[in-house]
């Protein structure tokens, strides 16, 4: 895991249950569903903040995950990738897909698969 990483807030699955006021299980059901990404960070199980927006997780999230995962990313090189700053993007993809360039950012990491 890179420096990326220690730039963000992360959230553990209890503070998603606080956050999106859901159960357990059903913030476990994001993640399995990829809705989320989550990754252990000292044996914890966490999600960075930069991945909700308004309480709920970033729509633009899933499809741009089952992308990753169809070009051969690990859930750890996913993530790496999304935090960290893209060359062609100008800015990480996971803020590229704040900022409503979804398209783009799939279209980037296509072509890294």
């Amino acid at each position: 895991m890179t420096d990326a990483f220690s730039h963000h807030e992360w959230l553990t699955v209890p503070d998603l249950v606080e956050l999106l006021d859901l159960s357990q299980s059903r913030v476990r059901r994001l993640i399995e569903d990829r809705h989320l990404l989550a990754v252990r960070r000292d044996n914890i199980l966490s999600v960075p903040a930069v991945f909700l927006r308004d309480n709920e997780p970033l729509h633009e999230l899933r499809g741009t995950l089952f992308v990753l995962a169809d070009s051969g990313f690990s859930d750890d090189e996913a993530m790496d990738w999304l935090l960290s700053e893209d060359e062609s993007l100008g800015v990480s993809p996971i803020e590229a897909l704040r900022s409503g360039r979804k398209t783009e950012v799939r279209r980037v990491a296509q072509a890294l698969g």
